[in-house]
């Protein structure tokens, strides 16, 4: 396959076939992310797409997974997204789920209609990284998009019977609303009710607004201890009905897991130890992003 780098997917879709249909990200405006910045965005022609399937179609066998890439493919039009899902299927008899990254603005422009015929043809899981629930950050952040937008933006998914995976930034708020972007993040993964949920910790890249805000004093990421209580504040507010929780991104100090609200005690539990110093943190020079 020829890939158009730099190339990103989540990692639990590590073992997946990755459909590179767009290039970059059409918003590209977030001041955290350095992921698209080298590139212009751009949906790549339709005919090139369904080459890059057929011929990937020689791992007809193996591949159960296909992960649509660029930065949120959700956003191309139904002639594109139809003639795609119904080639992936073809060429993978055994395909069990396609997935994609989305934002809340492209899922609120596709229409209820859409986003079914989009399910029944096959894409089935949405990566979508709200980061905060708390809008002045989201404002900072410039997500495009605020709580209440994603509310209503999993609200639609959900009826398409679109599982969702929420990512969420520990240190996202900024040391001066740590504790409220914390809090207001776990309220939202309650509103949002996903399948799969998962805390990354933010990392000031050069080049991006957000680092010039830093070196501005206008922005402080909070300390390792200050991280750590974000997550527990996160956690005590999250309350989805069945989710899947991960925080053991390689950003993250404490790599820790379990299910919500099942594990909710033991997690903060572990927490706790953490915090008083009782459980070893992931060091810095393992920390690669």
């Amino acid at each position: 396959m020829r890939y158009d780098e730099p190339l990103f997917r989540p990692p639990s879709e590590a073992e997946s076939f990755i459909l590179q249909a767009t290039l970059g990200c059409s918003w590209n405006a977030c001041t955290y992310c350095a992921m698209y910045r080298t590139k212009a965005y751009r949906v790549r022609p339709l005919e090139e797409i369904l080459r890059d399937i057929a011929t990937g179609a020689r791992l007809a066998d193996e591949v159960r997974h296909v992960f649509v890439a660029d930065g949120d493919p959700l956003g191309m039009a139904m002639e594109h997204w139809e003639p795609i899902l119904l080639a992936l299927g073809a060429a993978f008899p055994r395909l069990r789920r396609v997935s994609t990254y989305a934002t809340a603005r492209n899922l609120l422009e596709k229409s209820a209609a859409d986003l079914l015929r989009l399910r029944e043809l096959g894409l089935g899981l949405l990566y979508i990284g709200p980061e905060s629930g708390d809008d002045d950050t989201l404002h900072r952040l410039a997500k495009g998009a605020s709580a209440a937008d994603h509310v209503e933006a999993a609200a639609k998914a959900r009826a398409a019977g679109m599982e969702q995976s929420l990512i969420f930034l520990l240190g996202a708020g900024g040391l001066e609303h740590s504790e409220t972007h914390a809090r207001a993040s776990g309220r939202l993964a309650s509103a949002m009710d996903p399948r799969f949920l998962s805390t990354l910790t933010l990392t000031v890249v050069p080049g991006t607004p957000i680092a010039t805000l830093e070196a501005q004093g206008r922005f402080v990421l909070p300390p390792v201890v200050g991280l750590l209580r974000e997550l527990r504040w996160f956690i005590e507010e999250a309350r989805p009905s069945a989710a899947i929780f991960r925080a053991n991104h390689a950003s993250n100090y404490l790599p820790i897991g379990g299910r919500l609200p099942r594990d909710r005690d033991s997690i903060l539990a572990a927490i706790d130890e953490a915090l008083a110093g009782q459980r070893t943190l992931r060091p810095e020079w393992l920390r690669g992003l």
